[in-house]
């Protein structure tokens, strides 16, 4: 198997993408390799098996497969064949609206959706407390529905299909002029 390692070759422009991808990954607390990997396979204009992934990046072959294995855990790269050749190939999703899509849903899931729990538990415990500080109750109040409105906007954006998404974004500045004019309008 080892003989069939070869290694794809980077454009000084792919590395440096690669390399911003890692670093830009640890920033938003993905591990760094998890992130040059799928920086390389979005890029790749083919599927890579591990090895060559490996051998590319100059990575162990095990944090490869670890990192494979953490990129399809979150939906964004798959498993292919390829004929006359019996190792596993790896493609990302190339459209960047699904990867969008997908990371977004896992970060929420991960991080906002823990939050507001803490946050509802917090209330309700306040609430139920004889000795309940008012003061912390509204705070924590206006922390959660403020977080309860921004993830149902949230996932109201995730759910819009990718034409109307990108036509929100073109009407991004529109839209905030718009109401602008409106608030004028009405006060």
């Amino acid at each position: 198997m080892s003989g069939h390692a070869t290694q794809y070759t980077l454009t000084p422009v792919a590395q440096k993408f690669i390399l911003h991808w890692g670093e830009m990954g640890t920033r938003w607390g993905i591990n760094r390799t998890v992130a040059q990997v799928h920086a390389l396979l979005f890029l790749a204009p083919k599927p890579l098996p591990a090895d060559e992934i490996s051998t590319t990046l100059a990575v162990a072959r095990s944090n490869v497969s670890t990192s494979l294995r953490e990129l399809q855990g979150w939906g964004i790269v798959r498993v292919v064949h390829v004929l006359g050749d019996r190792r596993d190939h790896f493609e990302s999703i190339k459209d960047v609206w699904e990867i969008f899509r997908i990371v977004s849903e896992e970060r929420k899931r991960r991080e906002i959706d823990p939050t507001l729990r803490v946050l509802a538990e917090c209330v309700q415990e306040l609430k139920t407390s004889a000795q309940g500080d008012a003061y912390t109750r509204e705070r924590l109040e206006s922390m959660l529905e403020f977080l309860r409105a921004m993830a149902g906007l949230f996932e109201e954006i995730l759910r819009m299909p990718t034409g109307a998404l990108k036509g929100v974004v073109k009407l991004r500045g529109k839209v905030i002029t718009l109401l602008g004019a409106e608030k004028k309008r009405a006060g």
